[in-house]
């Protein structure tokens, strides 16, 4: 299955294993790489740069032909550590870099002089003509299906408005967890796809065992959007825990909000408070269950091996 994505990275089929907070770790991308595909890690993941640049060196020796490996960076003011790990990124090396949530200006410099491509999320046609005009190889087209942090457009919309006015390859995130939906992905006009939730039910994922199965049991209606991670909207599951706290800021986050001087502090904590959250139901045994996912986990049935879930992707 050749498509622009696919020569872009030499890779087999034209599928990016999504880059999840938590989740993604070494062994899901390598298991990746080996069935031909590409995978990529949040530099977040990684507490250290001296964690990051092991990741690396590991991802570089279990290389394949036709597999490819990047790292996923958040490039505005929240991530403190963003110019230290894009440095390790360029020194070590890697195939790719995504940027999320601000300019991608200075990874797109940086990377480019010593090989790295760069792709970027965007959400519209405005940030994307902004980033092809910077350098980008490719736009991820972030849609209304995607779990996490997700667009406001439908697949179909977004990706008909970026492929008819950009002229750098289009990539969809969102809704994608059979291979049925990654050729409707690629019929809109998609040069491949990003697959993030359903790798969330996988054997090698970094993430306790209840996670994992409330992946399988429940599905698309059960996914929702909620303001108490990171203040802004974010897909969760819809647990019981998740009914009981309620998805909107509380009024006094909503007051507070209303304050220019306060507005960063107030989303600031409840980035903070939403984090650790997170963090502790997805690798403690909690009754807080804050699970982030999309709604392409309809299709996860089972907890299976990364390499069983590739399959599912690429055959029918």
């Amino acid at each position: 299955m050749q498509t622009k994505l696919t020569q872009l990275l030499n890779i087999k089929y034209p599928i990016i294993q999504a880059p999840m907070f938590l989740v993604s770790n070494t062994a899901m991308v390598i298991e990746a790489m080996k069935a031909g595909i590409a995978g990529c890690i949040p530099a977040l993941n990684y507490r250290t740069l001296e964690e990051l640049r092991a990741a690396i060196k590991e991802l570089k020796a279990a290389k394949v032909e036709n597999g490819s490996f990047g790292f996923n960076l958040i490039v505005n003011k929240s991530n403190i550590k963003y110019k230290e790990q894009l440095r390790v990124l360029c020194e070590e090396g890697c195939d790719f870099i995504i940027t999320s949530l601000g300019s991608p200006e200075e990874t797109i410099n940086s990377a480019h002089a010593v090989g790295i491509k760069v792709f970027c999320d965007v959400t519209d046609l405005k940030f994307a003509k902004k980033v092809e005009a910077l350098g980008a190889d490719a736009a991820i087209a972030v849609n209304n299906e995607a779990g996490g942090h997700r667009g406001n457009h439908s697949p179909e919309e977004l990706l008909t408005l970026l492929t008819k006015n950009l002229s750098i390859p289009v990539i969809s995130a969102g809704g994608v967890g059979c291979k049925a939906d990654m050729d409707q992905m690629i019929s809109y006009g998609a040069a491949g796809v990003s697959v993030g939730s359903p790798f969330i039910a996988s054997e090698e994922a970094n993430v306790t065992n209840e996670y994992k199965q409330a992946c399988v049991d429940y599905g698309a209606k059960d996914i929702v959007m909620t303001q108490r991670i990171s203040g802004t909207p974010c897909t969760v599951i819809n647990t019981p825990y998740v009914q009981k706290i309620g998805t909107k800021e509380s009024w006094l986050e909503s007051v507070l909000n209303k304050n220019k001087k306060l507005k960063k502090w107030v989303k600031m904590i409840r980035f903070s408070i939403g984090m650790n959250a997170t963090t502790k139901a997805a690798t403690q045994a909690t009754y807080k269950t804050v699970w982030v996912a999309g709604p392409s986990i309809e299709h996860t049935k089972a907890i299976l091996p990364t390499k069983d879930i590739i399959n599912k992707l690429i055959s029918d």
